[in-house]
């Protein structure tokens, strides 16, 4: 029987940047997959009671903790980013050498803008915490609940 010949490997191809953000794609969408786990564990703790859910904060309010969260949101700010680029690529657009490099520069670059967006390097909460105080505030109303503006910042 005569031997069949392999398909190159990666000695045979040069690394290139497209490989490097397809590796790092498939990475960060295990890393989300991860953080979904801690992000219903939080929700759950959050239904849960005021004991569990007092607890799981403790817990997320540890600096490693943080560390951590900091980079499900690069994550996902990077999986979000390189996912348009690849929807361009399904619609035909982007797809000569230059152009796929252009776009892994914008990608990389749009990454850390959205990243350092949604999360203010030195500032304790993301810069999204007026939408969401807006939301717990309705939902306070909704409960019948008052919250004064001295009570703000424990919630």
């Amino acid at each position: 029987m005569r031997e069949r010949p392999l398909s190159p490997h990666l000695q045979v191809w040069r690394f290139t940047t497209s490989m490097a953000m397809s590796i790092a794609t498939r990475i960060t969408g295990v890393i989300l997959s991860v953080g979904l786990l801690l992000l219903v564990w939080w929700l759950m703790a959050a239904a849960t009671g005021p004991a569990a859910y007092e607890g799981a904060s403790r817990l997320l309010s540890h600096g490693l903790v943080q560390l951590l969260l900091a980079g499900w949101l690069l994550s996902f700010a990077y999986h979000l980013c390189n996912g348009i680029r690849h929807l361009t690529w399904d619609l035909g657009l982007g797809m000569e050498r230059h152009e796929t490099q252009r776009s892994g520069v914008v990608t990389l670059v749009a990454t850390v803008i959205i990243a350092a967006a949604i999360f203010i390097p030195g500032a304790d909460l993301p810069a999204l915490t007026l939408n969401q105080l807006r939301l717990v505030l309705r939902i306070c109303a909704a409960y019948g609940l008052d919250i004064d503006r001295q009570r703000l910042p424990e919630v």
